[in-house]
This record gives structure tokens, sequence and C-alpha cells, in this order.
């Protein structure tokens, strides 16, 4: 059944407030701030447990999903992101964020590794994806293509590695390699603020937590996001107020909200 924005974004983001998803964050200090409050405002509880010897104990023990975030991967970090993504069946669901990878050498070979480890979804931005994909990279953190032209390599990538693909822009597409949906919303604030992708990236793995259709929950994420962007926009003019207007969006964002301003196809 193809998603809805008034059925299955709300369900899910019900679900993530009732369940209260462990979400172990492995990312990057810049925006570490930004993606613990998002995730607190739609209801699942953040843990940065970033460092070797623990981060594998913790993903393994506690967390009931992972964020893999390749923003500013420190040797260390590096070290306990293989861990945390180690194969096995008591791994719980993790999100593969691969920041600036086809222009930078060290997270492009990361990335190309933890692909192999199954990430449920990998989200970034179109160049990212194309450069997953073989492609080239953008610039930088920014994409330097549009999301139509990153669908051939989304599509390509989720056949390859089993996993859902989101690729971010002013619209979204999520693909498993079959199903492709787009996710209209957002603001053009979003891209002037630090770490809105990276919010979004462990949005969706608060999402995916649990015995759910991973591309359902995906395309529920980016909804409620795109949702919150567009309200947050609608408090705020100027980026330093827009980013706490997007936490207050989050929170209080909900079904009625969802069902009236959500626009998934």
């Amino acid at each position: 059944m193809m998603p809805t924005a008034d059925t299955s974004a709300a369900a899910h983001l019900d679900r993530v407030r009732q369940d209260h998803p462990l979400v172990q964050c492995l990312t990057n200090p810049v925006t570490v701030n930004l993606v613990a409050n998002a995730l607190l405002a739609c209801g699942a509880t953040p843990a940065m447990v970033d460092i070797p010897e623990e981060a594998g104990l913790f993903a393994r023990g506690a967390a009931s999903a992972v964020l893999v975030n390749l923003g500013t991967p420190q040797h260390d970090q590096r070290t306990a992101m293989l861990e945390a993504t180690e194969p096995g069946p008591d791994r719980p669901r993790w999100v593969l964020d691969p920041v600036a990878v086809g222009t930078l050498p060290v997270r492009t070979a990361l990335a190309q590794q933890l692909l192999e480890r199954g990430p449920t979804v990998i989200r970034g931005n179109a160049s990212e994806i194309g450069a997953l994909a073989g492609g080239a990279g953008g610039r930088g953190v920014d994409a330097t293509i549009g999301t139509e032209e990153a669908l051939p390599a989304a599509q390509d990538l989720a056949g390859r590695t089993g996993s859902v693909v989101a690729v971010s822009g002013a619209t979204d597409l999520v693909t498993d390699g079959e199903r492709v949906v787009r996710v209209e919303g957002g603001h053009p604030l979003m891209a002037r603020i630090t770490g809105a992708g990276c919010a979004l990236g462990a949005i969706v793995a608060a999402f995916v937590a649990g015995d759910v259709d991973p591309l359902e929950a995906t395309v529920a994420a980016c909804c409620t996001y795109a949702v919150a962007g567009e309200l947050a926009a609608e408090r705020a003019a100027r980026p330093g107020s827009y980013a706490v207007a997007l936490i207050d969006a989050l929170d209080a964002i909900d079904a009625d909200i969802l069902a009236a301003r959500g626009r998934v196809s």
C-alpha cells in the first residue's frame, strides 16, 4: 500500500511518541545539539555513545536504532561506527548518513565499508547518493544535482544493498528499488541552518526502530520533518530563530496537522 500523509505518517509518529525509541547517535559535534533536540521533540530519546569499546555494546544491549553520520569521522569514531554496525542477530536497525562522500577519500572508503554491513536506510542529498552509487560527489556537504537526477542512482543503490534510500531535497525521494515515494514540503531556511539533514537522519532512525516497514517509516519521518519545516518558517523568518522554531514545530506536530499539510505521492 502506498504510504499516505494522513494515515501512515500519523500512525508512525504516534508509535514513536508511545515507544520512545532510544536512538544511538554516532554523529558529528557540529550538529549534535540539534540532532538530540530534534529526537526529543519527536518523542524519541538520544544517546550519543560513540567511542570504541562502548559503541558496539550499547548498540546490541540498549539501542532501539543507530544513526551513523559521517560528518566529522575522527579515528576513534570510525572504529566505533564499525563496532556499532557489526552484523549479527542482535544488531538494531541503523541509518547511514554519508555526509560529503565522493569528494573526500577517508569518509568515502568508510562509507563503502559500511554499505557492506547492510544499513536499513541510507539518507543523503542527491550528490551523496550519486557518489555512493559510483558517481561524482558534490561540493562538500552541498548537492550539485537535483533529487530527480539522483533517482536512478538511488534505485540502483537500494537494489544492490537491500536498503531503503532517501534522497533529501526540495522534494524528498524515498525508494526501496521498486517503490518510489515523493514527499513535498520543507522550506529553504532548512538549508541555512547547520544540521537540518543530520537531524532528519536521526528522526528516520527513530521511525524505523522496531518491526515496521522501513520504506513506510522513512516516508513518515520525511513527511513529519517536511511539515515541521514549513510550520517553523511561519514562526521564524531568519536562520537563528528558525532553528529554535523547527524544534518547537516538531514538538507541536500531530495527526491533524499531518492530515492537513502532509503531501506524499
